[in-house]
């Protein structure tokens, strides 16, 4: 099936959007001060804390392409708040009757009279590139710096960011009182183009620095295992041991399903068939169907059809940003990773990509499109922010497609992150947004074993912290630093929010002393350490301006990003065989935990703790991995910020399609 193919007929399915857009932030009326002379309304939350005096970098120059939101607040959100809960809670009489996107736009979204006000001014000041969805929750649009500058009266400069240049307004934008009056939020800095996909290569944290002339001489050669502990190898003395288990190689699709108790489903026709599975990410891969069909024919697995893949896509054209937001080829691997992952799991499942035309807007853009159709009633969902360091603004739009897709019975997956409690990027503690929003399904990660038998070996929650082994004067081995060493190779994410508050399902579960009457991240975890990850086949962009890729290769994927498409996926599978669907999966997951806490599978603390040999790739150094080492964040008995109440299964997902009373 050819790209353009399934493009077409995608985008002549799923209409809605006035035009094209690109990315941002939003801001609310929270953050609105006074009408200046009862004209203007200034947003001083617009402002990010990072639009500092000292680290302001000087003017934007006045064509700079600039992307904004504005946010446009519900008509009830207290009504959508409630239709949400009643509809996602066991025991409730509304549980599972959602409404249709058309009921639920005509009864919370705003009015097309505050759009067409909105919209107007906009074009009056000059801006024309504007894009609306069917829900009209918010308005992106797009236009030279001056242009946005004079329409909101502020002037925007540049910021350095860690080692980013931003751009942001240096003072507080405002909106006529007229205006200010429909509005629940305004952004325009460049802060959300920060967002990434929580994907880690293999090989990431130990990668040559560019100026390594060759590679180091092994001091423990080790060989990939294609199954846990197919290898093993002497080790410097750790945790009362002289020898572990070397990394291991890339699961294939059928060790996935076997491990996760699909195998004998999938063979019985149990696939997913009949369901459809969202992807969102940025932009698109040119070379997404012949790949995942290389992949799937090396693997004996089912090819893509126009039955199980579709997209909806924007044109190279419409790419915007691609700089701020790491490129195309910067995100070519997570859809692929989340591709091929997910088919892997439910080969017959539909899979619906839709990309973003950036990582800001763009992905709301995307968002909305499968909302406002209702596209999908599962969807992945495999980036984040660093932490939840958006504005309020921000925070406070997006959770209002948050209600919207829970209340049209429409689950979200995301995934927690992969920087652990973030702590190394902010300097404090903090879980991933999108993921902490009390009404998604956020996922966390484990490092899984699986047997030469496809079952599992171990699971432990995915930390891995690398320790490089020297060759003392006298020639025997040691390690760099004191174990577990000083080099975090990712975990997930997790961890209290600052944001929201605890929400009703997690009460009495997640301990007080943990949540302190805050809403945690993660709920559920699933398969995300790259020393013990999934193998993807891929043809890589080696020219961002054309799009050529280079030659088929397969590499080795983790991070979090895995463990969301592989739940999602699942979901899927769950629901074909329950007849049922899901929707918001919390109150239902939480509230079989409360009941049934055996059906949860667990992931505690290893003692000694597990051990991986690796050798990089590309500098040859060797190294000690320990598992289970995510920064400040742990596992536990119960409930832990790691892997929230334990790691998904088929068993679990199944008991979670039939609901409870």
């Amino acid at each position: 099936m050819s790209r353009s193919t399934t493009t077409s007929r995608s985008i002549r399915a799923a209409v809605g959007i006035v035009a094209t857009a690109a990315s941002v932030i939003g801001l609310s009326m929270i953050g609105a001060t006074g009408a200046s002379a009862a004209t203007r309304v200034a947003y001083s939350g617009a402002v990010p804390s990072w639009a500092k005096s000292a680290n302001d970098a000087g003017a934007a120059a006045a064509d700079t392409s600039v992307e904004g939101e504005i946010y446009l607040p519900l008509r009830d959100k207290g009504g959508a708040v409630a239709l949400a809960t009643a509809v996602s809670t066991p025991g409730n009489r509304q549980y599972r009757h959602p409404l249709s996107p058309a009921t639920w736009i005509s009864r919370y979204s705003p009015t097309q009279a505050t759009v067409t006000t909105v919209v107007d001014y906009l074009k009056a000041s000059g801006i024309t590139t504007i894009t609306v969805p069917k829900s009209r929750q918010y308005v992106v649009f797009r236009g030279p710096a001056a242009t946005v500058a004079a329409a909101f009266q502020t002037q925007l400069h540049h910021y350095s960011i860690k080692g980013e240049k931003l751009l942001a307004p240096s003072s507080k934008p405002s909106l006529p009182a007229s205006i200010a009056s429909r509005v629940q939020g305004v952004t325009i800095d460049q802060g959300r183009t920060l967002t990434h996909p929580d994907s880690v290569k293999q090989n990431s944290a130990t990668t040559a620095a560019p100026t390594a002339r060759s590679l180091a001489t092994p001091l423990i050669p080790t060989t990939c295992s294609t199954y846990a502990g197919q290898y093993k190898v002497t080790i410097p003395a750790a945790y009362g041991k002289t020898t572990s288990d070397t990394y291991l190689c890339g699961y294939t699709p059928k060790q996935l399903r076997s491990a996760y108790g699909l195998d004998k489903l999938t063979k019985a026709g149990v696939d997913g068939r009949g369901q459809t599975v969202a992807i969102i990410d940025a932009y698109a891969s040119p070379s997404i169907v012949q790949d995942a069909n290389t992949y799937a024919a090396a693997n004996g697995e089912p090819l893509l059809t126009g039955k199980t893949y579709q997209q909806i896509v924007p044109t190279p054209a419409q790419f915007t940003d691609q700089e701020l937001c790491g490129f195309p080829s910067g995100w070519q691997g997570e859809q692929t990773l989340d591709v091929e992952s997910a088919h892997a799991i439910a080969p017959g499942a539909k899979l619906l990509y839709v990309g973003g035309t950036n990582c800001g807007g763009g992905l709301d853009v995307a968002m909305s499109n499968i909302l406002d159709n209702k596209l999908a009633n599962i969807v992945s969902n495999s980036y984040g922010n660093t932490g939840e360091n958006v504005s309020a603004n921000a925070l406070q739009g997006t959770v209002n497609l948050h209600l919207q897709a829970a209340g049209e019975g429409i689950g979200l997956y995301f995934s927690s992150g992969d920087s652990g409690d973030e702590v190394a990027n902010l300097g404090y503690a903090s879980p991933d947004f999108p993921a902490s929003s009390p009404w998604v399904t956020s996922v966390g990660g484990t490092s899984l074993g699986i047997d030469k038998n496809g079952k599992k070996a171990y699971e432990t929650g995915w930390g891995s912290t690398l320790d490089k082994i020297q060759k003392g004067s006298t020639g025997e081995l040691s390690y760099t630093s004191p174990l577990p060493g000083a080099l975090f190779g990712g975990g997930a994410g997790g961890g209290v929010s600052a944001q929201f508050a605890q929400p009703a399902y997690q009460k009495g579960i997640v301990p007080s002393s943990l949540a302190n009457g805050q809403r945690v991240s993660p709920d559920l975890a699933a398969l995300a350490d790259p020393y013990t990850g999934f193998a993807i086949g891929i043809r890589p962009i080696v020219d961002d301006t054309t799009l050529e890729t280079g030659d088929y290769s397969q590499e080795t994927y983790g991070g979090t990003s895995l463990a969301s498409p592989i739940t999602a996926a699942m979901m899927s599978v769950v629901q074909q065989s329950t007849r049922s669907t899901i929707g918001f999966a919390n109150p239902t997951v939480y509230g079989l935990y409360r009941v049934a806490p055996a059906l949860f599978a667990d992931v505690l603390p290893a003692n000694p703790p597990r051990t991986l040999a690796y050798t990089s790739a590309t500098s040859g150094n060797s190294y000690l991995i320990t598992l289970d080492r995510d920064s400040s964040l742990t596992t536990a008995k119960g409930y832990d910020d790691v892997t929230g109440l334990g790691s998904i299964s088929f068993g679990l997902a199944t008991s979670v399609g039939r609901g409870h009373k």
